[in-house]
C-alpha cells in the first residue's frame, strides 16, 4: 500500500522550536523561556465582548471577510497609528495571522517563484513558501546592525525569479526594527526588480523607543504593492482567540479572500466582536492596556539586555516583539549545543537559533514575555551557566 503522503509534506522539517519544547517538557521543574506568548490574560473589556456575543447567540458565520464594523475598526486604526490607508473593503479578517500568511503566499505564488526571507526570521514563512509552490531564499542579517536588512543584501539575493519580500519587522526573533530611514534606504531596490512587499506587523505595537514603529506601508512610493498582516495576539494577548487580518491590493485581496473561502470560510464571530471591542475601547482610552503591557515588556528588556551583557554574551539591544537574541559563540558552542546543555545543567529552556534560519547558528532566542520573578531566577541560572562553561573553554584553550 502507498502511504499517501504528498512529497512535499514529507519533505517539510518540523518546527525546530517545537521539537525543542517537545524534549523541554519531559523534564521536570523547568524555566522556559522560550514561547512566544504574551504572559498577560486578556483585557476583561475584550474577554466581555467575547462572552457577550455568545450569550446574545452570534455563533453563526460571518461574511468571508468578517464583520463590516471590525474592518472598518481597523481601517481607522491603521491610519491613526501607524499612518497606513486601506480601505476597510480591502481588509480580510483571518483564523490568527498564520492563516494570513498562508493564504497571502498561495495568492501570490506561481510554481518556482521565489520569496526573499529576511534570516534570521520566524520559522513558518520559509515552510509556508515551499508549501505554496515557490522557494524561499535566505537574506542575510546581522547584530553589528541590528539584524536591518541591507540594499547590498537584498540585491545580492535577488534572480529574475525574485516575486516577493517577507518584511518581518519588529522581527522575532531578533528583537530588531526597521526605522522609516533603513526602509527607504531599500525601496529603491523593490522598486528596480518590481517586488510586492509582505509586511508582517504583528508586533507593531512592541516597539520601543520615542520613534515608534514605521510601517512600510506608509511609505509613498510602495503604495500598491504592499500587503500588510497583522493581528491581536501580542499586543492584545489574544492568542488563544486566533484572530488576524490582511490588507492587500484589490487584485491580491480578492485572490487571498477565495482561498480564504475554501479553507477557513470565516474567522471564528465571538473572536470578531472580543477583537472589536479591544479596538473601540483602544480608540477611547489612548490604548492605554496595550501602552501598559509595552512598559512592563520594556523594563523586561532593559534588565534581560544589562543582565545577559553582564554575564558575557553578546547581546544586541532589542528594538521590538518581547525576545532578546544573545550571541554565544564565546561560549564555544552553537546555540544548539547551548540550549541543550542548559536545559540539562540548569533547567532552563530557551530557543536554538538554528530553528529561525542558517544565520542562527551561533544565537538563542530568549523570550521576556514572562514574569519578572522568572527572568531573574532564569537569569541568574544561565549566568552561572555561561561563567563556569566560559571557565572551562579557556581551560581546554590553555
Amino acid at each position: 500500500m502507498r502511504d499517501f503522503v504528498s512529497r512535499r509534506a514529507a519533505e517539510l522539517k518540523p518546527s525546530g522550536i517545537r521539537r525543542f519544547f517537545d524534549y523541554a517538557s519531559e523534564r521536570k521543574d523547568v524555566i522556559s523561556l522560550g514561547v512566544g506568548e504574551p504572559d498577560f490574560i486578556t483585557p476583561w473589556a475584550i474577554r466581555e465582548a467575547g462572552i457577550r456575543a455568545v450569550q446574545k447567540g452570534y455563533t453563526q458565520y460571518t461574511s468571508n471577510k468578517g464583520l463590516t464594523s471590525l474592518r472598518e475598526e481597523i481601517s481607522a486604526y491603521l491610519a491613526a497609528r501607524f499612518n497606513v490607508h486601506f480601505p476597510a473593503d480591502n481588509i480580510v479578517i483571518t483564523v490568527g495571522a498564520s492563516e494570513a500568511i498562508d493564504i497571502t503566499l498561495r495568492a501570490v505564488i506561481d510554481e518556482g517563484d521565489e520569496v526573499l526571507v529576511p534570516d534570521p526570521s520566524y520559522v513558518s514563512y520559509a515552510p509556508c513558501v515551499w508549501l505554496a509552490g515557490g522557494v524561499p531564499v535566505p537574506v542575510s542579517t546581522s547584530g553589528e546592525n541590528g539584524f536591518k536588512l541591507t540594499p547590498e543584501a537584498l540585491e545580492s539575493a535577488i534572480t529574475q525569479k525574485t516575486k516577493a519580500l517577507i518584511f518581518p519587522y519588529p522581527n522575532n526573533p531578533t528583537g530588531g526594527i526597521m526605522e522609516r530611514e533603513y526602509i527607504e534606504k531599500i525601496v529603491p531596490v523593490i522598486l528596480k526588480h518590481d517586488l510586492l512587499v509582505i509586511t508582517d506587523e504583528i508586533y507593531a505595537e512592541l516597539t520601543y523607543g520615542k520613534e515608534g514603529y514605521c510601517s512600510a506601508a506608509s511609505i509613498e512610493e510602495l503604495e500598491g504593492r504592499v500587503v500588510l498582516i497583522s493581528g491581536f495576539s501580542k499586543s492584545f494577548a489574544m492568542t488563544g482567540w486566533r484572530i488576524g487580518y490582511v490588507c492587500a491590493p484589490e487584485k491580491i485581496g480578492a485572490a487571498l479572500l477565495k482561498i480564504h473561502q475554501y479553507t477557513a470560510m470565516c474567522a471564528p464571530i465571538m473572536s470578531q466582536y472580543a477583537a472589536l471591542a479591544g479596538l473601540i475601547s483602544g480608540r477611547e482610552d489612548g490604548f492605554a492596556v496595550v501602552k501598559e503591557m509595552r512598559e512592563e515588556y520594556d523594563r523586561r528588556r532593559k534588565f534581560m539586555y544589562k543582565t545577559l551583557t553582564a554575564a558575557g554574551l553578546t547581546c544586541f539591544e532589542p528594538k521590538g516583539a518581547f525576545y532578546i537574541f544573545p550571541c554565544v559563540k564565546n561560549t564555544g558552542m552553537t546555540g544548539d549545543e547551548f540550549a541543550m546543555k542548559l536545559l540539562e545543567e540548569e533547567k532552563v529552556a530557551v530557543v536554538p537559533g538554528s530553528a529561525f534560519g542558517e544565520f542562527g547558528k551561533y544565537y538563542v532566542r530568549i523570550s521576556y514575555a514572562y514574569s519578572m520573578k522568572n527572568l531573574v531566577e532564569a537569569t541568574e541560572k544561565i549566568t552561572a551557566f555561561v561563567r563556569r562553561n566560559a571557565a572551562a573553554d579557556e581551560k581546554r584553550k590553555g
